[in-house]
């Protein structure tokens, strides 16, 4: 697929563990690049969004509907709505959790300089790992290890199933829960 072909379909937006979320249906997340995340471009019911689709650990996709998204489209979960994707290699900045914040900034200049230097889909790769566990020890050697592993020669995860749900709330055994779960 290239960057300019156009993914429509109308969905039903639902809340799973209070986040209103949508699945991309079968037939359209075949048509992605990837099983992993893709970034994309789009509108919900005309209302334009950036954002990375999440896999689902399924061979298919979702996404999470921002509060502020919600909002301007007038969404809830229940509600229907018309989805227009662009696939786009214009990967937005993830959001970088505090306690990585504070672990970078207390890095080796080598640590922050290769950050800086390592693509936006890299780094949306290390904060889905770091992102990954509930367990905070586990988490904190998780950072500990990104820090190091940037340190030396790594510039991505490794031994990390890029195609597995990673949001902990939302998944289990890497695989999106279902509706009413």
């Amino acid at each position: 697929m290239t960057n300019t072909e156009l993914i429509q379909f109308e969905t039903k937006l639902y809340d799973l563990k209070g986040q209103i979320i949508l699945r991309l249906p079968d037939d359209e997340s075949a048509k992605l690049p990837s099983r992993g995340q893709v970034a994309v471009n789009g509108t919900i019911n005309d209302h334009p969004f950036q954002t990375v689709l999440e896999p689902d650990g399924n061979r298919g996709h979702w996404m999470r509907i921002a509060a502020d998204l919600q909002n301007a489209a007038g969404l809830d979960a229940g509600d229907s709505a018309t989805i227009n994707l662009e696939i786009t290699h214009e990967w937005p900045e993830p959001e970088l959790p505090a306690d990585f914040v504070r672990a970078l900034s207390a890095a080796p200049e080598k640590v922050k300089n290769k950050w800086n230097e390592i693509t936006p889909m890299a780094r949306w790769e290390w904060i889905r790992w770091i992102n990954e566990t509930r367990n905070l020890e586990t988490r904190a050697i998780r950072i500990e290890k990104t820090v190091s592993k940037l340190n030396g020669e790594h510039r991505r995860p490794c031994c990390f199933n890029l195609t597995a749900c990673t949001d902990p709330e939302l998944s289990r055994s890497g695989k999106l829960i279902s509706e009413g779960r």
